[in-house]
């Protein structure tokens, strides 16, 4: 059998029932954790660009969209994985380099409150769809990742595979819905060059074009049956190398969701580690900003392509300079949501130490990658005191994780545009949301519970 079929074989008679219970539990934090994201994301200049383009295009009220009201199931996949990336606060996969839930939970929630599926139904397939994004993602990293986002590339499959398991398809449909995701696997890391906005467009159209794959694999539109291996397929086009053999590793015997990270940062992953030093070194140690001499940060390679940026012109641009990302760390002790941007990016303290940085290779950090996304940073007084810290694991990572609490914590803060006593209620119901007969009656909880 080739790829395609040995997961669809699988998967596609995976029931609820087979899940530990872990994997439950665990999947309904990452369900939270999106809905904090997607929340925090609607007020931000692209996420009202998309929603006023999609209220143009129009589209029968089949779901939710979390910027208000309700359009097509692809209207809302579109609008709801925009929304829940433009922020940086949605969870990753180290192996993989995925952001999963901002793809695979949009396609997921539309299908499951169009077809008034239960909560139980949308976990299972939130959990396929994490499988999928990540076996693909790791079968294909870290050289896929140079030029494709793998969050859009890899995510389409992701989004396609849940979709797939509410629609019900069976071994063949599903494999089509897979050959056809494939063909729409797309996003180039070309916008990180001058800030642009296509990073959202990146998730929106991932959750889009993954269900619209599903949706037609349902009405018998074929797709290739060796989109992953074949000649002109998904790895020889979009990878230098690839290993085939992580897509099948004990598969159906193991639940990767459970290896998923969570952001306590607003800004990119790559940046995380830093942070996490630098605030330690802040609170640890005794000394003024004015007494430091400069700061060196040890990295792996994909810090420096993409976080390497000693001038960040707009908020979103600051998010991805590891530069701006330990100054503010150094200045504020926080890198949360609203300590991005506005005085804090133009301000000359922040900048003062911002220009005291300097970024380098690690060759040791470097070959722990991606499995570790790991980081050093030395800061040297004026006085010759040198203070040094390293880390192979940000805050939120399985191997130093954060509690449900926190997580629960992250959502309230984020989901500001509800009051705080729906803030609480709602939580509590995505966090028993097996106990809900029909998905959509959360949805319309959350679009009547605007402040």
């Amino acid at each position: 059998m080739n790829l395609s079929e040995q997961m669809a074989k699988v998967y596609s008679q995976l029931t609820y029932e087979d899940l530990p219970e872990d994997v439950i539990s665990f999947t309904k934090l990452c369900i939270l954790d999106y809905f904090g994201s997607a929340l925090a994301g609607i007020s931000k200049a692209p996420i009202q660009m998309i929603s006023e383009a999609v209220a143009e295009f129009g589209g029968n009220p089949q779901a939710t969209l979390v910027t208000g009201g309700k359009s097509s199931v692809l209207n809302a996949a579109l609008v709801n994985g925009a929304s829940s990336h433009v922020v940086e606060l949605d969870d990753i996969h180290k192996s993989s380099i995925i952001h999963a839930a901002t793809v695979v939970i949009p396609a997921a929630l539309a299908v499951a409150e169009w077809k008034e599926l239960s909560g139980k139904d949308l976990i299972l397939a939130i959990v396929l769809g994490y499988e999928f994004s990540f076996r693909i993602g790791e079968a294909v990293s870290p050289s896929h990742y140079h030029y494709w986002h793998n969050t859009a590339t890899c995510g389409t499959f992701g989004s396609a595979v849940a979709a797939a398991k509410l629609l019900n398809l069976d071994e063949e449909a599903f494999i089509n819905a897979l050959g056809n995701a494939g063909s729409q696997a797309a996003g180039l890391w070309e916008f990180i060059e001058d800030g642009a906005m296509t990073k959202q467009l990146h998730t929106g159209k991932a959750a889009m074009n993954g269900l619209l794959a599903s949706l037609l694999a349902e009405k018998g539109f074929t797709g290739a049956k060796k989109i992953l291996e074949g000649n002109r397929g998904y790895f020889n086009a979009m990878s230098d190398v690839h290993d085939a053999e992580k897509i099948t590793r004990n598969l159906g015997n193991e639940f990767k969701i459970l290896e998923n990270s969570f952001k306590v940062h607003a800004s990119c992953r790559h940046t995380h580690a830093v942070i996490d030093l630098a605030i330690d070194i802040a609170n640890g140690n005794d000394f003024e900003l004015d007494e430091i001499d400069y700061v060196e940060i040890g990295a792996y390679q994909a810090t420096l392509d993409i976080t390497d940026n000693n001038d960040p012109k707009t908020e979103y641009a600051s998010k991805f300079s590891v530069q701006y990302c330990t100054a503010l760390a150094l200045v504020k002790r926080s890198a949360g949501l609203d300590d991005f941007g506005g005085e804090n990016l133009w301000g000359n303290a922040i900048r003062d130490v911002m220009d005291k940085v300097h970024l380098e290779l690690d060759p040791a950090i470097n070959a722990a990658y991606p499995k570790e996304w790991g980081a050093k940073v030395t800061v040297v007084l004026k006085s010759g005191k040198t203070i040094r810290k390293q880390t192979d694991f940000p805050k939120g990572d399985p191997e130093n994780p954060v509690t449900a609490e926190d997580l629960r914590a992250k959502f309230i803060k984020l989901a500001t545009n509800l009051t705080e006593e729906n803030r609480q209620v709602f939580a509590d119901r995505v966090l028993g949301i097996e106990t809900i007969d029909n998905v959509a009656d959360l949805m319309n909880e959350l679009n009547v519970q605007y402040i």
